[in-house]
């Protein structure tokens, strides 16, 4: 460790520990001095006792200069003491406003239903090496269920580091500490104005640790890999060694502990009970675990570290967490309104993985001043968004557009965005879903118009053989439905199941007089056509096609006859754009004018339909009778 950074900084004196809202007192003071404070809250320095403990009065000293009035905070529901026999006489009375109830800590035994007998906010006060696995894991996956249940933990390594913990919760920030920072080392993300924003292009270039340290913050996540030890800001390290504690024999260490050089370089750690900051996040995997899943000795030791230093809130991670960039805009954006972050954090994450991420140790904002928690998040994209993503995969990863067809290029561009809106980040984060569904919605259209002039160019486009084309790599779907066919007959309507991922499912009904009337793939429109049986000579066929889009919106139309007849016939109009509704049949007509010399026979027109890269098809049979005298 550089000695440079372990002391305070040079440009700023060390302030005096007793001229603030905090003052230090010995040990056998304290309990009196606690009673002395309870009984004129605001007007008396709340105590600390700092017994051979000079980092604490160092910590005690930077928080003089951090915060400003005393004031009780709001309490929780219930609280409970673990291993009162460990903490100083004093912490028990000092943390007693902290809750409206005090339970014993037996009441614990059983984590998993503590909340089904004592519904409501939970404070848990107690030494490090008491906050294990067994009850805390179940008091912290009852806290992922709702705020209702909120969960805060006051620790700290040993007895004094408790009590400091617990009389930083009387101070409130003053007036002048504002500064709002995000480091990460894992993101880029946007820079919301207020908030102090660093990368890793920024550690490159500036000196990350005199930011740190030379900034009072109100609130800073450290974002990076690391162990519970450290956290990476690039070749600057967040580190928890506290020089000042004694090893622990037998328990293992890192490379500092055995004499041997830190991982990074030296003149770049940033010794985390150093930072002087009001609320401290810890956004890396295990930053602060609970004691008995703890991989280093306490003394070095990220979450205790800090909770050595004048950080009243300390957020860190019990385990592992898929926090990014909906984690840190989500931050930023409760950290500008004054939102809790762990409340924000945690269910930012709800829909990564079902347990909480980040844990409290000091005490939530008062419920009145602070915005409503959050609504868990669900990693849910916009539907459509995965209806063109399928659809994409289908026309691309199958042979049934050729290599050189000239839909691919687009296609492939569209499949690139879509790849980056369902990526957690990015739909989360970086866009709003209105945005989203805007940018796609323009891409489909213009993409849908491409396909229907395609088609009404040339129908036997490669496109229009999806049917065949998937139908023969799927397998029967056994559920049959009967409907009526456009010729008011009775058909049936079945499914074929696509055999391999890129490949769609297809919709088809069959009638035993028209034959395979009607194709399409799952939620793409729904399309019949009615005519008159016969037409004549020269005469001019009128068609209705029945349409029901899949979602509302645009839907382009079309028609076209067999090649045989084409040079018989004109189409009126050859495609039309029209809004449609998913709930109620739209009528779209077309006229098929045919020639004077046009062979009498049956023929049959196709009437097809494009939404959202899906073509539906509907054929109807007619015949050309010879003209009448």
């Amino acid at each position: 460790m550089n000695p440079a950074v372990n002391g305070r900084r040079p440009e700023q004196p060390s302030a005096s520990p007793d001229s603030g809202p905090f003052r230090t007192v010995a040990l056998d003071r304290f309990p009196a001095a606690v009673g002395e404070f309870l009984a004129a809250p605001g007007r008396a320095p709340v105590p600390v006792p700092v017994d051979g403990r000079a980092d604490l009065a160092d910590g005690v000293a930077a928080a003089n200069g951090l915060y400003g009035a005393v004031r009780p905070p709001a309490p929780l529901d219930f609280g409970v003491v673990l291993g009162s026999g460990d903490l100083p006489v004093g912490v028990a009375e000092l943390a007693r406003p902290l809750a409206r109830e005090w339970l014993d800590e037996k009441e614990l035994d059983d984590g998993a239903g503590f909340h089904d007998r004592y519904p409501g906010t939970l404070v848990v006060v107690g030494c490090y090496d008491r906050m294990n696995l067994s009850p805390v894991r179940a008091l912290l996956l009852a806290t992922y269920r709702g705020p209702e249940h909120a969960l805060t933990l006051l620790s700290g390594r040993d007895g004094a580091s408790v009590a400091w913990n617990v009389a930083k919760q009387y101070a409130r920030p003053d007036a002048g500490v504002k500064a709002l920072g995000l480091f990460t080392d894992t993101d880029r993300p946007p820079h919301l104005p207020g908030v102090k924003v660093f990368d890793d292009r920024d550690f490159e270039r500036a000196d990350i640790q005199a930011e740190i340290l030379g900034t009072r913050w109100r609130r800073v996540v450290f974002q990076g890999h690391g162990k519970d030890d450290s956290v990476n800001l690039g070749e600057f390290t967040i580190c928890g060694l506290n020089p000042a504690v004694p090893a622990v024999p037998g328990l293992l260490g890192p490379r500092c502990a055995y004499g041997l050089p830190c991982y990074k370089p030296e003149d770049k750690l940033v010794p985390l009970h150093r930072v002087e900051a009001v609320e401290l996040v810890l956004s890396a995997c295990n930053s602060g675990p609970l004691a008995d899943l703890a991989l280093y000795d306490p003394k070095y030791q990220l979450l205790l570290n800090a909770l050595d230093g004048p950080a009243r809130t300390v957020v860190s991670a019990v385990s592992v967490h898929d926090s990014d960039r909906p984690e840190n805009v989500a931050w930023m954006r409760a950290a500008l309104s004054g939102a809790d972050s762990v409340d924000t954090l945690n269910a930012s994450l709800a829909g990564s993985h079902p347990y909480p991420a980040f844990m409290r140790f000091g005490m939530p904002g008062d419920p009145d001043d602070a915005p409503p928690a959050p609504a868990p998040s669900d990693h849910r994209p916009d539907p459509l968004v995965l209806t063109t993503g399928r659809r994409l995969t289908a026309l691309l990863a199958s042979e049934l557009l050729p290599h050189h067809h000239a839909l691919r290029p687009r296609l492939a561009r569209l499949a690139r965005k879509v790849d980056q809106w369902v990526a957690r980040p990015t739909h989360s984060a970086d866009r709003s879903p209105q945005e989203i569904r805007a940018s796609l919605t323009a891409d489909l259209q213009s993409l849908d118009h491409v396909i229907a002039e395609q088609v009404a160019e040339n129908p036997e486009n490669e496109i229009m053989n999806y049917p065949a084309h998937f139908g023969d790599r799927s397998s029967l779907d056994p559920h049959v439905r009967e409907v009526t066919c456009h010729c008011g007959r009775p058909a049936q309507e079945f499914t074929r199941r696509g055999l391999l991922p890129h490949v769609l499912d297809t919709a088809c009904a069959v009638c035993m007089r028209c034959g395979d009337v009607t194709f399409r793939v799952p939620d793409a429109p729904a399309l019949l056509a009615y005519a008159d049986d016969e037409v004549g000579q020269g005469g001019v066929l009128e068609v209705r096609a029945a349409l029901t889009a899949s979602r509302p919106g645009p839907v382009r139309l079309g028609l076209f006859v067999p090649t045989y007849l084409r040079e018989d016939t004109t189409v009126e109009p050859a495609t039309v754009k029209v809004r449609a509704s998913h709930e109620q049949p739209r009528d779209v007509l077309f006229r098929v004018r045919f020639a004077e010399a046009t062979a009498p026979q049956a023929y049959y027109f196709t009437v097809f339909a494009v939404q959202d890269l899906a073509v539906s098809t509907a054929r109807r049979h007619f015949g050309v009778v010879p003209r009448r005298a």
